[in-house]
């Protein structure tokens, strides 16, 4: 194999150097006014069904890889995931697997995963480091650039050395300290593919946040099944009634671009489904903690406690070693919730980003990867802590991945067996799953439907 799973990676000097680059590289001019709040206009997707077959099929399966997943760009790792030169990451996207490697000179490079004499992967899925990439078949070797070093007894191959450099390179780039790789070769910059999103993440700086937990589970649905789950809350009331003490969840701003999507959900208020209450109840008293507010000294209506978890933030970010200038007060409390277009969810907050990928299987469309990437916010001065170690679930795994997500996982399974039957067509969605249509529309772009 390529390395050693590299131990040096997780230092807390080498995350300030990249946080500092990325502190040098923001451009103030992409968002003059913070993460936009408005809602965009109301956008007409029809009403029809949405045939079960996308779930289902393994020929609509082949119509997703070759128009959409071999298009796109997608998410690999986060930057302080390979700080140092010769720190990579081997990340598996269905049938392909992808290499990407630090440089020498601290850019990222993204290459096919796989060997040019016999086609043998040089990595495992991981994090790894490493000076070189020798096959564990033969010996052939190439460097950090791709390029070859090595081929073993050269002088017995009649036709020479093949026709290219070395190993075939991807297209690659950074955004909002995260790396993202195409296997499109002519793919469009990711700016341009990114469109609105372009200043929406950055007021958060997540060049602050250290990655706490990374998980990956197999699911037994399809991926698009694990995408829905994470866009829209028409199911918190009964998948998840112990968040409505806590959030809203009925009047949701959502909002729709070309290719990706959001929705902004108030943390801190009782969910309309829910009757008024006498006493602060457990989980808005757990918001008040958060914050370092005492709930017992609250004195306030139930209904203000989001604005006053929002203004005592603001009023000790100082003190609590955060600086939290670049978010509008909505942000100090809220839950904003995007689809970065095909399979990446996130959940941001001002103090957290609860990040989740979702991997299609390499042949199966009933079943998927999930992937859990967890962030903290570092305050100022504090140690960084060190990156954690890859947590695999597999198939049938009964540790539990937090209470919600567990919920979540709970549907999927059943939801995937259900869209077999001959007595089900396909999805019917309301206003609140808007952004299912939508996911829908833009998936239908790609594929020519």
């Amino acid at each position: 194999m390529a390395g050693l799973p590299n131990a040096c990676s997780s230092d807390w000097k080498q995350m300030e150097r990249i946080r500092k680059n990325h502190i040098s590289r923001s451009d103030p001019k992409k968002v003059p006014h913070g993460t936009p709040l408005n809602k965009t206009p109301d956008m007409d997707l029809g009403t029809n069904i949405i045939p079960k077959e996308r779930y289902t099929s393994a020929d609509f399966m082949e119509k997703e890889w070759n128009e959409i997943w071999t298009k796109v760009w997608l998410l690999g790792c986060c930057e302080d995931q390979i700080p140092e030169p010769g720190d990579f990451i081997c990340t598996n996207i269905g049938r392909e697997s992808v290499l990407l490697v630090r440089q020498k000179n601290y850019e990222i490079k993204a290459f096919h995963n796989v060997c040019m004499h016999r086609g043998n992967r040089l990595a495992d899925e991981g994090l790894w480091s490493a000076e070189s990439f020798v096959c564990g078949y033969h010996g052939w070797e190439y460097d950090s650039d791709g390029t070859f070093v090595d081929i073993p007894d050269l002088e017995t191959f009649p036709q020479g050395k093949p026709p290219c450099s070395g190993l075939s390179e991807l297209p690659c780039d950074t955004w909002a300290t995260f790396v993202w790789f195409s296997l499109n070769t002519e793919v469009e910059p990711l700016e341009n593919y990114l469109g609105e999103l372009i200043g929406h993440f950055e007021p958060y700086h997540f060049e602050r946040m250290a990655m706490t937990r990374w998980v990956t589970a197999e699911w037994n649905c399809n991926w698009k099944a694990g995408v829905d789950a994470f866009a829209e809350a028409y199911h918190t009331q009964i998948t998840h009634p112990q968040l409505l003490w806590y959030q809203e969840d009925y009047d949701v701003q959502i909002d729709l671009y070309d290719k990706h999507s959001r929705y902004l959900i108030p943390f801190g208020l009782l969910s309309p489904r829910v009757d008024s209450v006498g006493e602060i109840p457990p989980p808005l008293k757990f918001l008040l903690s958060e914050a370092g507010m005492d709930p017992a000294s609250y004195e306030g209506p139930i209904n203000g406690i989001r604005e006053a978890v929002q203004h005592h933030k603001r009023a000790t970010q100082v003190e609590q070693g955060k600086d939290f200038t670049d978010l509008h007060d909505e942000q100090l409390t809220d839950d904003y919730n995007y689809l970065v277009f095909p399979n990446v969810t996130t959940n941001m907050h001002s103090d957290d980003l609860m990040l989740f990928r979702h991997r299609p299987h390499p042949i199966d469309p009933n079943k998927m990867l999930f992937d859990i990437w967890m962030f903290d916010l570092i305050p100022e001065g504090e140690e960084w802590p060190k990156l954690p170690k890859h947590d695999f679930r597999p198939e049938g795994s009964t540790r539990s991945l937090g209470l919600v997500i567990d919920q979540d996982a709970s549907n999927l399974e059943s939801v995937q067996a259900g869209m077999q039957s001959a007595g089900y067509p396909g999805l019917w969605l309301s206003d609140q799953e808007l952004r299912l249509r939508h996911f829908h529309k833009t998936i239908s772009d790609f594929i020519g439907e």
